[in-house]
C-alpha cells in the first residue's frame, strides 16, 4: 500500500497512487515498507536484459500488477524506439569511473527511462480503477521531462495532457521538441516565469479542491507526469541496479562491493531512486549530490536549512534550476521515520516562508547516505573539455557539473571507491554550450541551434542523436506563451474543450 507523507490520505494501492498522481489534499505517495533483496536474489538477476530486470524490480512494488502485465509494459517501453540495445549502457573512463548512458531514448534525456513506461502503467491502472473517467495528465517541465512524457502519451486513448515550461528558459532544441510534437491530446504552453513558477502552479491546480469537486463531476481527474508520480519514480530504480550487474558481470566490482553513486540533481527524483535502490540492498555506498549553481540542496545538506530565498539563476544545465526539489519531502519522510506531522509543518513553512530547518540529529543521518556539492558554469565547461581532452568522450552541461562535484568529492575525502556518474542528457541537446566548452570559446554567432548540431558532430566525431535529427522541418503546433496565474484557467479551457492551440503552419525560427 501507499501512503501520503503529510499523513493526510488513506493508503491507496500501486495503481492507485499512479492513477492519482499525487495526494490530493497534498503530499506525495511513498510505499508503506521498502521491498528488500539479498545479495544471492540480486546476483539470480545477472544477465537479464533491461525489459526482463525492469519487470522485476517493478513487480516489488506494484503488486497489484501482474507479472504479465508488468513484462508487457516493459517490453513496450524497451524496445526499438532506444537507440542502443543495451537501453542503459555503462561506459568505463578510468579515473572517473562508469558513465551511465540514460540518453539513448526517444528524446535524448534520462527522462525517458521512465516515461516510455509510464504511460503503460498508468493505462492500466485506468483499467483497474474502472471509473470511466477521462485524465488529465499535467506536467511543469526544466527541459526534458516535457518532451518525454509527450512522446510518450500522445494519442494514448482516455488521456490528454499538456505541459508547462518556463519561456525562454529552455534551450532551443528543447523548445522545439516539445513544440512540434504532434497529436491530438497534446498542448504545450510556455510560462512566463521560471521552472519552480510551472511547478508551483501544477501543485495548486492539484490541489485546488473546487476543481477538484468540478472534476468528479464531469468524470475527469489530475494525474501527474512529473516525479511526484510513483509511476515516474519507481522505474528509475532499475537501471541502479542494471548498472550495478553491468559493473560485476564486466568484471569491474565482485557482487557485494560498494558502489558509488554521481547523480546531477534538480529535483531531487533521480537521486532518491537510488536511495530506494540502495535501501532495497543494492550494495550502494555513498550517493553524491550534484547542483549547479542554484545550490539550494547542497546548502541544504551542509546546514540543514532548506532556503529557497535567494536569486535564481539561468545556466547552461537548464534541468537543474530548480529551487524546489519536490521529491526532497519524500526522503524526509523516509528519514524521519514516516513523521507526516513534521513533514507536514515543514511543507507549511516552505511555503509561507520559504524556508525550514531540520535538527542536527537528522542531518547527520541524511550525511551519512548521502554527500553534496556544487559547480557553477566555469568549473562544469573546464570538466567538460578536461574530459574530451582525455579521453574523447562528450559530457552534457548536466553531466558536466556531477563530473565537477565528483571531483570535489574525491579531493574531500579521499575515496577512491569506484564510482558511476549518471549522464542524464546527451550532449546534442545542448549542443551551443558543449561547442562554447570544448573550444574555449563563443559558438560562431552565424550558425544556428541545429547548425551547431552538425559542427559538434564534425568536432566530436560522433553522430547526431537520432531524436534531434531534422527538427527544422517539423511542423510547430503549439505557440501559447501565459502568464502563470493564468495556468488553471488554461487547464479549464482544455477540459471543457475551448483551448485553443493556434497551431502555425510555420517553422519556428531557432
Amino acid at each position: 500500500m501507499y501512503i501520503s507523507t503529510r499523513g493526510n490520505h488513506a493508503p491507496v494501492t500501486a495503481s492507485q497512487a499512479i492513477y492519482l498522481g499525487m495526494v490530493p489534499e497534498g503530499g506525495l505517495f511513498v510505499p508503506e515498507q521498502i521491498p528488500h533483496l539479498t545479495l544471492s536474489e540480486i546476483t539470480a538477476m545477472e544477465g537479464l536484459n533491461y525489459p526482463k530486470l525492469a519487470a522485476e524490480i517493478l513487480k516489488l512494488y506494484l503488486d497489484d500488477y501482474s507479472e504479465t502485465e508488468l513484462q508487457e509494459c516493459a517490453d513496450k517501453a524497451y524496445g526499438k524506439n532506444f537507440f542502443n540495445e543495451d537501453i542503459a549502457p555503462v561506459t568505463l573512463l578510468e579515473n572517473l569511473g562508469g558513465i551511465l548512458e540514460l540518453w539513448h531514448g526517444p528524446t535524448a534525456a534520462f527522462k525517458d527511462m521512465a516515461l516510455q513506461i509510464m504511460p503503460h502503467l498508468l493505462s492500466k491502472a485506468l483499467v483497474k480503477e474502472g471509473s470511466g473517467k477521462q485524465v488529465l495528465i499535467l506536467v511543469a517541465t526544466s527541459g526534458d521531462t516535457g518532451k518525454a512524457a509527450l512522446e510518450g502519451f500522445k494519442n494514448v486513448p482516455g488521456i490528454q495532457i499538456v505541459v508547462f515550461y518556463p519561456h525562454q528558459g529552455v534551450s532551443k532544441v528543447q523548445e522545439l521538441q516539445m513544440s512540434t510534437t504532434d497529436g491530438d491530446n497534446t498542448y504545450v504552453v510556455a510560462i512566463k516565469g521560471n521552472f519552480d513558477d510551472c511547478q508551483d502552479g501544477v501543485k495548486r491546480i492539484f490541489g485546488d479542491q473546487e476543481m477538484a469537486r468540478e472534476l468528479s463531476l464531469r468524470k475527469q481527474q489530475l494525474s501527474s507526469a512529473n516525479s511526484i508520480n510513483w509511476g515516474r519514480l519507481a522505474p528509475q530504480i532499475v537501471y541502479y541496479f542494471y548498472s550495478y550487474l553491468s559493473m560485476t558481470e564486466a568484471g569491474c566490482i565482485e557482487m557485494g562491493e560498494p558502489l558509488n553513486f554521481v547523480v546531477p540533481t534538480g529535483n531531487f527524483g533521480n537521486i532518491l531512486a537510488a536511495w530506494y535502490a540502495k535501501s532495497m540492498g543494492l550494495p550502494i555506498g555513498k550517493l553524491i549530490c550534484a547542483s549547479n549553481t542554484n545550490k539550494v540542496l547542497t546548502d541544504f545538506f551542509e546546514t540543514g536549512i532548506y532556503d529557497r530565498n535567494r536569486p535564481f539563476y539561468k545556466t547552461q544545465s537548464p534541468s537543474m534550476d530548480i529551487l524546489i526539489s519536490s521529491n526532497l519531502e519524500r526522503f524526509l519522510f523516509e528519514m524521519t521515520g514516516h513523521d507526516g506531522t513534521l513533514i507536514n509543518a515543514w511543507m507549511d513553512e516552505l511555503n509561507q516562508t520559504g524556508k525550514f530547518q531540520v535538527d542536527a540529529a537528522l542531518l547527520a543521518k541524511m550525511r551519512e547516505i548521502l554527500w553534496a556539492g556544487a559547480a557553477d558554469e566555469a568549473e562544469a565547461a573546464a570538466q567538460t573539455r578536461n574530459v574530451f581532452k582525455t579521453y574523447g568522450y562528450v559530457l552534457d552541461p548536466h553531466t558536466a557539473v556531477g563530473a565537477a562535484v565528483y571531483e570535489q568529492y574525491k579531493q574531500a575525502t579521499g575515496d577512491e571507491t569506484l564510482s558511476i556518474l549518471d549522464a542524464t542528457a546527451s550532449p546534442f541537446k545542448f549542443c551551443k554550450s558543449v561547442m562554447e566548452a570544448l573550444g574555449d570559446e563563443k559558438a560562431p554567432e552565424e550558425l544556428d541551434e541545429l547548425q551547431i548540431l552538425e559542427a559538434l558532430s564534425g568536432y566530436a566525431g560522433i553522430p547526431v542523436h537520432p531524436a534531434l535529427e531534422g527538427l527544422d522541418h517539423r511542423e510547430v503546433h503549439h505557440t501559447k506563451v501565459a502568464e502563470k496565474n493564468e495556468m488553471k484557467n488554461l487547464v479549464k479551457s482544455i477540459l471543457d474543450g475551448t483551448y485553443s492551440k493556434q497551431p502555425s503552419s510555420m517553422i519556428m525560427d531557432i
